[in-house]
């Protein structure tokens, strides 16, 4: 056990907030997980006649002036509307107001691998086709990935610490690591964190293509993303935002605020290998997980359920299952796992922050949501995946992986909260 982590902050949930290709609320996006529905579906917004992969999960329907201002949602990416509409969403479940008592101990961490990549798409067209001159002003602060954060704090009035990571597909689940940090180290007493992304883009869409990182599987969406399974053939792309309203707890408790859970560690790990593919063995993956539980003074057999990175590629899943085996030993075999990007798409740089929700949810409600489309698993796969259908048990303990582009591992940890 981890003897530091006996006198530092507790760090609690007391709010969620999603956009996702599932729903736009918590009870809609648990409901669809819970009974595995995919959010897949065909791109129909613009031409991927030559893209590879033509499908993915994204968000429709959205409307951010639901949210905002008209003027002010137009000068704002996709991705930034998301994290404001998710985190005041978020912060209405969490019943906490952001006034003049507060503001300078309340936070903001919003990861985002890709950032503004439609903005950049719309004005790199009108410079070619119209010249310089009529590029927009509000090209870099419409594109530059700190965006998100920025704009959720001037529309919330949060003045404690305000950052943005960066790092690929591990961006949300690193801002709300760091969140939790910041929390642990008195900086502040309340952060909005998580991860915003919308890269489902003419650009996006063909970069990951060529790389032949997506599944083509287009005459069948819904059962594209397949994660741990033999006929598995790429990641399929999904959007959206995930909030957290991590609290710190004595705050929380004199407020009177909802208790979701206890967040509990934040490991990290770098690869040190290749700019896109893990190490074959595991090990840091291993470690990674290992680093979060020592944080939370939390033994290998608590463990009740991992939220798997699970992309549906080849690589990844491979590796990851032979990372869990290789730190938990044989209770590998005990614990559940699962990869709700088989329902949810791979959101890049949200995807973090989307699956931190579905952990939070699995810790409350004691029921760990399926790996869809598992019809054939993998020999070299070989734990339990709670395929096709959820699964009931306690859950006490849920960890959740992300690996990013680049050698970037980060798990955080959740346990029911006790006072």
């Amino acid at each position: 056990m981890n003897k530091n982590h006996m006198n530092a902050r507790r760090i609690v949930v007391t709010g969620l907030g999603i956009i996702s290709a599932l729903g736009f609320d918590i009870n809609t996006y648990w409901s669809n997980l819970l009974s595995g529905k995919s959010g897949v579906t065909l791109i129909e917004r613009f031409d991927v006649s030559r893209i590879s992969c033509r499908i993915a999960a994204q968000v429709d329907g959205f409307d951010p002036n639901a949210y905002m201002d008209f003027k002010e949602a137009r000068r704002m990416d996709r991705f930034s509307q998301f994290a404001v509409a998710t985190s005041i969403k978020a912060l209405e479940d969490s019943c906490y107001e952001i006034d003049s008592s507060n503001e300078s101990m309340t936070g903001v961490m919003i990861g985002s691998g890709v950032g503004g990549l439609s903005t950049l798409e719309e004005q790199h067209t009108r410079l070619k086709d119209k010249g310089a001159d009529k590029v927009s002003p509000f090209l870099i602060p419409m594109m530059i990935p700190n965006m998100a954060a920025a704009h959720v704090s001037i529309n919330t009035g949060a003045k404690g610490p305000v950052g943005t990571t960066s790092t690929a597909c591990a961006a949300g689940s690193n801002a709300i690591g760091d969140a939790f940090e910041i929390i642990k180290r008195g900086m502040a007493d309340v952060m909005i964190a998580g991860g915003s992304e919308a890269a489902v883009t003419p650009l996006g869409m063909a970069g990951f293509s060529n790389m032949n990182a997506m599944s083509s599987r287009n005459d069948e969406p819904r059962k594209a993303s397949r994660p741990f399974d033999r006929d598995r053939d790429g990641f399929v792309m999904g959007e959206g935002c995930g909030v957290l309203i991590l609290e710190e707890v004595e705050h929380a408790l004199a407020r009177g605020a909802k208790i979701y859970c206890e967040m509990f560690g934040y490991g990290m790990s770098g690869e040190a290998y290749h700019i896109t593919a893990l190490e074959e063995s595991g090990a840091n993956v291993a470690r990674c997980m290992g680093l979060c539980l020592e944080e939370g003074g939390i033994g290998i057999d608590e463990v009740d359920y991992i939220n798997a990175h699970g992309t549906s590629t080849p690589i990844n899943d491979v590796i990851e299952t032979a990372a869990i085996k290789k730190f938990f030993g044989q209770h590998a075999y005990r614990l559940n796992v699962s990869s709700t990007k088989s329902m949810t798409g791979h959101c890049l740089g949200a995807s973090g922050a989307v699956e931190a929700v579905a952990c939070t949810l699995a810790v409350r409600d004691d029921v760990i949501p399926p790996t869809i489309n598992l019809d054939n698993p993998d020999p070299a796969c070989d734990l339990n995946y709670t395929a096709k259908v959820k699964q009931k048990r306690r859950v006490d303990v849920a960890i959740s992986n992300s690996m990013g582009f680049g050698g970037h591992n980060v798990t955080i940890g959740f346990r029911k909260f006790e006072k």
